[in-house]
């Protein structure tokens, strides 16, 4: 039923440009484990184990607190449509700020978006895929506009604020260093 493989497979490059949504998972070393759902055009594969995705600002900012701690993290996909399969791609994370070299250069790969926070970067170590037989079918109406009408609206200065007040620290206390060391 599940395989492992060494590297994401062009078929799986296939399958994770159809995705609408995918989950993302990390954990610091005591504390909660965080799976957070992601959407939007945000991800995009580099090579057989190479990814990066677009971190939106949000409510929490769990997964640049962990990974400031430990850089493992796990991606995970689901077939909502056609034929069933997870797919999951572990690996190791760095989490690059707008004022590193490497948010910037990844950056040209998305859409310009006043929300952006972070771009991660996953060096993938094991994919595997599984059956995905109990995942319900369920049908894609559209994505939802309401954070990037809210980002736009706040403009650059009120999201770092906003940061400020709702990023630093992760649930658990850890620092997230979205502003600087």
């Amino acid at each position: 039923m599940s395989k492992i493989l060494s590297e994401i497979t062009p078929e799986l490059q296939d399958f994770i440009k159809e995705q609408k949504i995918f989950f993302v998972g990390t954990a610091a070393q005591e504390g909660r484990v965080n799976v957070s759902p992601k959407g939007h055009d945000t991800l995009r594969v580099l090579g057989p184990n190479k990814l990066v995705w677009l971190n939106l600002t949000g409510s929490g900012n769990e997964t640049a607190a962990h990974l400031l701690q430990h850089d493992r993290m796990t991606i995970m996909f689901c077939a909502f449509d056609g034929k069933p399969l997870i797919l999951r791609l572990y690996g190791h994370a760095n989490i690059y700020h707008e004022r590193d070299d490497e948010f910037k250069k990844y950056m040209s790969l998305f859409e310009e978006n006043t929300g952006s926070r972070q771009i991660i970067e996953l060096e993938v170590d094991m994919v595997q895929t599984s059956c995905g037989y109990a995942v319900p079918l369920m049908d894609f109406k559209e994505e939802r506009g309401m954070l990037n009408s809210w980002s736009q609206k706040q403009g650059k200065a009120r999201i770092e604020s906003y940061w400020e007040e709702k990023n630093t620290k992760s649930i658990d206390g850890f620092e997230t260093k979205i502003l600087g060391d």
